[in-house]
């Protein structure tokens, strides 16, 4: 009886475990202060994409030929553009046009990379030698040449501009994937998987992907950044997204350049928006790699910390002893 009652209130006194994402959070906070304040502007431009209409004071297509180029203050917060149009209507809009751009061509990003990186890493040989010498022929353009090419013969659009910017960061990326799959090949039970007979397509989707994950999710998260800057300039040049859809890049070029002397507002709030939500995603895209990344870390999966601890205990330990 006393050793059942020593086991419950050992297991009450146990510390409660948290999901992995809790844990996740919880060191990001402890460990990661910039990440966290990344995180912080990252949730913001979430809920101001999802919740643009209800924040947003105007239509962003809405105009007031009387207040045009009414400076911040009074009705309109942060001014109004050469067509009376609310400034800050349209950064709020702006921001779910920067995020379906900047998640979809970085899903993009990852699917490409993987399709292309994890087999050719896996396979090798012939296979991965032409397929390599053609991302490498690729790559050897200069990225925002190849970008204004293919998108002036598309046209401008949303959806044009997520594939072209997913397909091209994707073989960009690919080398990432490769590198994984050719130091996860070497190890000992893909020998026994092969020798049982398992297939390239099981080997792949089986053994491969699954060690890739975490190499997936920080390539997700260190290219978002990078894919919203890209349509912004190349909205600013005129290739992105066409008028009137508020692209932050599209409103530093037009009415931005053109009126910066009566309204400098035009130009100043897309361009803090711009910097503010690029500076968050790369700060947590930070966070992210450092902490989901085990050799990052010092140590592998959520034992690492502990293991830190318990070598410091011992080494005081032995101290003392001496």
């Amino acid at each position: 009886m006393s050793e059942t009652t020593d086991t419950m209130s050992a297991a009450q006194n146990e510390p409660k475990r948290h999901s992995g994402l809790v844990q996740f959070f919880i060191r990001l906070v402890k460990t990661k202060p910039l990440g966290t304040i990344g995180a912080v502007i990252v949730l913001i431009l979430l809920i101001t994409a999802v919740v643009a209409e209800w924040l947003a004071p105007f239509p962003y297509t809405e105009m007031h030929f009387v207040d045009k180029l009414e400076p911040p203050g009074g009705a309109y917060l942060l001014g109004t553009d050469h067509l009376g149009r609310d400034v800050l209507s349209r950064i709020l809009y702006g921001a779910r046009l920067s995020l379906y751009v900047g998640l979809g061509a970085s899903a993009l990003n990852v699917i490409v990379g993987v399709l292309i990186g994890m087999p050719s890493g896996y396979l090798l040989g012939k296979y991965d030698l032409v397929l390599q010498r053609f991302c490498d022929a690729v790559m050897a353009f200069p990225g925002l040449i190849i970008l204004i090419t293919i998108m002036s013969l598309l046209g401008a659009g949303v959806v044009q501009l997520i594939i072209v910017l997913g397909i091209l960061g994707g073989i960009g990326s690919q080398r990432l994937f490769r590198a994984a799959a050719i130091s996860i090949r070497e190890n000992a039970y893909f020998d026994a998987a092969r020798a049982i007979g398992s297939s390239t397509r099981h080997m792949l989707s089986r053994h491969v992907l699954p060690n890739v994950f975490p190499i997936m999710i920080v390539a997700f998260s260190m290219s978002v950044a990078g894919n919203i800057l890209a349509e912004a300039s190349l909205s600013f040049l005129g290739f992105g997204i066409p008028p009137p859809a508020p692209s932050w890049g599209a409103m530093l070029s037009s009415e931005g350049r053109q009126y910066m002397v009566q309204g400098p507002w035009l130009a100043i709030w897309p361009g803090v928006a711009l910097s503010i939500t690029v500076y968050g995603i790369s700060m947590f895209g930070d966070a992210i790699r450092d902490l989901v990344d085990p050799r990052l870390r010092g140590g592998a999966g959520r034992f690492s910390v502990a293991k830190k601890k318990l070598a410091r205990r011992k080494s005081k330990a032995e101290a003392q002893e001496a």
